[in-house]
């Protein structure tokens, strides 16, 4: 019975450990649009343009001979403190014949196991004058925040940017891959305490099960029946079976000299 009630202890735990990441995507997308607001403020490095059109959701093919390229500056391990602006810098190379003029640069937060489910929407920057003259190239910074509710993990991020060429949208993705979400000013997470505590369980009920399993072999040796093997002392003289015999008179004559 002890041993049911463990494994079900087990599987409620593990359940609680797959389940947790879904509800933090929940919560982070009830939260999202509080933080988009927040961080759409205008900034130094991006200038917001009252006329600028809002593409929205939609999305674009990307124009002939754009490149694009991204970097974290200063900041290879991709560490993103939740709640807290990272800066990301997107570069752009016009290989076309046209100029072209970047509109904007958004990004969005997914599940890495699965694209389709969408953690949350980050900042949409909106650029005023980013014209990049054919055969050249220039570098736009981009500032974004994930929601300080957010479960610190690995996340994908996918960023794209939008610019026209001749009065016609296009989009490029930028970067899409992995970023690695820590909590703001705190050495241990929820889920950092989480692992170490069902670790901890684990290791206890390893050891009653092997506590449980030396008893019971204990038990076992003490319960087998002692075997004692002796000798008993013949008088080969006595016997009847042994009158008459050469045995019997070298043992008989032994005795006289004894005597």
């Amino acid at each position: 019975m002890a041993s049911i009630n463990s494994f079900w202890i087990l599987s409620l735990a593990l359940l609680l450990l797959l389940a947790s990441p879904l509800l933090q995507v929940a919560k982070c997308q009830s939260g999202s649009d509080g933080a988009v607001e927040k961080t759409e403020e205008p900034s130094d490095i991006g200038i917001v343009g009252d006329d600028a059109q809002d593409y929205g959701d939609e999305t674009f093919s990307s124009a002939p001979g754009i490149d694009t390229i991204s970097v974290f500056p200063k900041n290879s391990a991709r560490l993103v403190t939740a709640g807290e602006e990272t800066e990301l810098l997107v570069g752009v190379k016009n290989n076309g014949d046209s100029s072209l003029n970047v509109v904007a640069i958004r990004a969005s937060v997914h599940l890495p196991f699965d694209h389709r489910m969408l953690v949350q929407n980050l900042t949409t920057q909106v650029f005023n004058n980013g014209s990049v003259p054919a055969s050249s190239q220039a570098t736009f910074p981009y500032l974004f925040a994930v929601s300080k509710f957010l479960q610190p993990g690995t996340f994908d991020l996918v960023g794209s940017i939008i610019y026209e060429v001749e009065e016609s949208p296009y989009q490029s993705t930028f970067f899409n891959g992995t970023i690695e979400v820590v909590e703001s000013g705190g050495f241990l997470s929820i889920e950092s305490v989480f692992l170490v505590t069902l670790g901890v369980a684990l290791l206890v009920l390893l050891g009653l099960w092997i506590h449980g399993q030396i008893q019971n072999l204990s038990k076992k040796t003490k319960r087998a029946p002692k075997v004692e093997v002796g000798t008993r002392n013949i008088d080969a003289s006595t016997d009847e079976w042994l009158e008459g015999t050469a045995y019997a008179q070298s043992q008989s004559s032994k005795s006289k000299k004894k005597k």
